[in-house]
């Protein structure tokens, strides 16, 4: 652990620095697809709290304009301020996003300022940040998440066999984009993943309610496929709940990576639109907010998935009590191994918080990120 630090009451934030930087894609010709989205490069927003000799690191990955909106509208707020309760701070960002808008870029923001608070606060402590959190787990499940709509079967199958022989027991594709090519893509990956290993699917709300109810039994019936993400828009509330009536007992639906605020995960529950939630610390309002979805997801007797970003996942989402899994996502992997040192790897299908290293127990490596930087500067 680090040298003594200062007491957390007497700490002030006396600085806040904000960084973008932008990786390309590995994909074919530059370029990944999912069923609804073609992209060729990922964007990764960083915000750092600095008080009491101590820096505390967050993230979120959105488009660059997020850390303009940190840099105008969060880092002033927060400069001066205590670090002794994030969720105090918390609040006070909520109200100066209220005019800008709570969702998107918004809560974006919002959620990379509280992770790096809740980091702060457990590095002041020279604690890791597990042991801050209410922690129900020691670990987090993962399952390993790629398989764009616009990779070779050969790359396709290599990606998640590839993950099989890591011992992570669930595996996802992206499908939907082009669905008369989806039975090809998935005889290539039951083929190379075996008949033990669960195979998720995730249009990304790529299907209209009918053609998703018609795939949701053929994954089921034809692949043994048991989860089917977003098979129709998030914001088709009642077209989820109908995949969910009327699509395979065994077929869960899940949805919530694109939930914002609150309110977005209690329209979901609500309309018992999903079978297990999920939540994006980097876009629900960071550790703060997730806590409350956390609850809300227990109180409805519903799993929680973690979406991406398994560097901070790790630590927050074992404060899930409903937990189910993490998103090992390809891109985010990708990326927080380039630009952090500290990163977990997954054993036995599970990430483990490093509980010997405080917060998050990640270090940015400058020289690394420096070549993809899009935002700001790099510290002196």
């Amino acid at each position: 652990m680090a040298g003594t630090a200062p007491a957390l009451d007497e700490c002030r934030i006396d600085a806040v620095d904000v960084h973008a930087f932008g990786l390309p894609t590995d994909g074919p010709d530059g370029k990944e697809q999912d069923g609804t989205l073609e992209w060729s490069s990922t964007t990764m927003v960083l915000l750092r709290v600095h008080a009491g000799g101590r820096t505390g690191i967050g993230y979120t990955y959105g488009d660059v304009s997020v850390a303009a909106f940190l840099s105008g509208a969060i880092a002033p707020l927060l400069e001066g301020r205590s670090p002794a309760s994030p969720p105090a701070l918390w609040e006070l960002t909520g109200r100066r996003i209220r005019n800008a808008g709570r969702p998107g870029v918004g809560a974006m923001a919002t959620s990379a300022a509280d992770i790096a608070l809740w980091d702060l606060k457990a590095r002041l402590l020279d604690l890791p940040l597990v042991h801050v959190l209410p922690a129900h787990h020691d670990r987090v499940p993962v399952y390993g998440s790629g398989g764009f709509t616009n990779y070779s079967l050969d790359r396709l199958a290599g990606q998640l066999a590839g993950w099989t022989e890591q011992g992570i027991g669930r595996v996802k594709l992206k499908t939907s984009r082009d669905p008369e090519r989806d039975p090809e893509r998935l005889d290539a990956v039951r083929a190379a993943v075996g008949d033990t290993t669960e195979i998720l699917t995730d249009a990304n709300g790529a299907l209209g309610r009918k053609e998703a109810l018609y795939w949701a039994h053929r994954f089921h019936d034809e692949w043994d496929v048991r989860w089917f993400e977003e098979p129709v828009s998030s914001a088709d509330v009642e077209g989820l709940r109908t995949l969910r009536e009327r699509g395979p007992a065994r077929l869960e639906i899940a949805a919530g990576e694109y939930a914002y605020t609150t309110r977005d995960f209690v329209n979901l529950v609500d309309g018992h639109a999903v079978d297990c939630l999920q939540a994006d610390v980097t876009r629900c309002g960071g550790i703060t907010g997730l806590l409350e979805v956390a609850g809300l997801a227990a109180a409805q007797h519903l799993d929680l998935s973690a979406h991406c970003a398994p560097a901070v996942s790790a630590h927050a989402f074992c404060a899930v009590r409903r937990l189910r899994h993490l998103e090992y996502f390809h891109d985010h992997v990708r990326f927080e191994h380039l630009v952090f040192d500290g990163t977990p790897s997954p054993a036995g299908g599970a990430l483990r918080p490093d509980t010997g290293r405080p917060g998050l127990g990640l270090d940015v490596k400058w020289a690394d990120a420096e070549p993809h930087r899009v935002y700001g500067e790099r510290p002196a």
